[in-house]
Parts: structure tokens; sequence; C-alpha cells
């Protein structure tokens, strides 16, 4: 089964634009993953200014799809400013299965004004509707309720919580999973 996905760029929507990742999205990125509050339920520390520079090189070159297991890595800039507030990703995990997963991490200081929601509708509809995929997850740390809410608003339903499942950061912490599957994505 052939895979391509080269989106013509800028991604729109009301207030964000999303683009390929440039060397020049450093100190922005590093301003979001440094941030405790941002690593505190990924698997990861806050980054330090080494990792994300290596990073930032991996999401360079990330602005297409062209195989099964590649991620699309997109800066989520906002168009009235062009301030670089968000890095969202959508993984195409299998061929075969038509599956991908979208993530994401913004800057704390955007939080709560829907800017991951106007972001992950776009990726949603690139998996959709430009990579045919049958069923999309979003996987998160079940104490991290916001981004719970988040796929909820998106239309994806809880489908497993794994209790305690891994061991991160000297703790053990329980997974939530979420899907949409491509019909109820176009029933919307």
């Amino acid at each position: 089964m052939s895979v391509r996905l080269e989106p013509q760029y800028p991604l729109e929507t009301e207030r964000l634009l999303l683009r390929p990742f440039v060397a020049e999205d450093f100190e922005a990125l590093l301003a979001i993953h440094s941030q405790a509050e941002v690593a505190r339920y990924l698997y990861s520390e806050p980054l330090s200014e080494d990792e994300v520079r290596a990073s930032l090189d991996r999401k360079i070159g990330q602005a297409a799809i062209r195989a099964e297991r590649e991620n699309l890595s997109l800066a989520v800039v906002l168009k009235a400013t062009s301030e670089l507030i968000g890095d969202c990703t959508l993984f195409y995990l299998s061929c075969l299965h038509r599956q991908g997963e979208i993530g994401f991490a913004f800057n704390p200081d955007h939080h709560g004004r829907g800017y991951a929601t106007e972001a992950a509708r776009i990726l949603l509809q690139l998996a959709f509707e430009e990579l045919d995929l049958h069923r999309v997850i979003g996987r998160l740390e079940a104490r991290n309720t916001a981004s719970a809410r988040l796929l909820e608003r998106l239309g994806m339903r809880q489908e497993a919580h794994f209790v305690e499942n891994e061991f991160v950061k000297g703790e053990w912490q329980s997974e939530l999973v979420f899907a949409i599957l491509d019909r109820e994505w176009r029933a919307r």
C-alpha cells in the first residue's frame, strides 16, 4: 500500500498556521519543552537546550509522511503575531490497519484558548481525508484531564484506562486511550 502525505503549507485555521519546523524555531520550541508544566505528563523531564536542538533537527525532517511509522511534525503559529505557540504530531502507525495517533504540546501561556483543539482538528483532517486512515488514537497520562477533555471535544471516545501500566519518573502511572474512526469523523 502506497503512503504519501505532503501537505501544501501553511495549513490554516481561523487563528492558526501549521507549518514545518525550521531552524529559527529553536527558542520558541525551547520555551515550550523546557517547562516542567509541559513535561509533567510526558515520558521525559523538561528538555535541555541540547535535547531541544536534537528534537528540532528531527522535526525539521518530518514535514511529510512517505512510509509507515513516519511522523508529521508541525509548528503551530498564531496568525496574528507569527508566534510559535505549539508543537503537534501525526504518527502513521500502521499501513495494514490504517491507524494513526495524534499528539501535541503547547506553551502554557496559551493554554485554555482552544488553540490545541483547533490544531488537532487539522491533524485529524489530514489523517482521515489525506492518509485515508481508519482509526486515530490519542494516548495520555490519566491525570491529564485537560488533554482528555480536548480529545473528547474532537469527538474521540475513551476506549481504555490502563491502571498503573507504566513506571515513569519514579512512579506508577496510568494511561488513557481515546480513539475516533473515519466514519465517526465524517459524520461530525
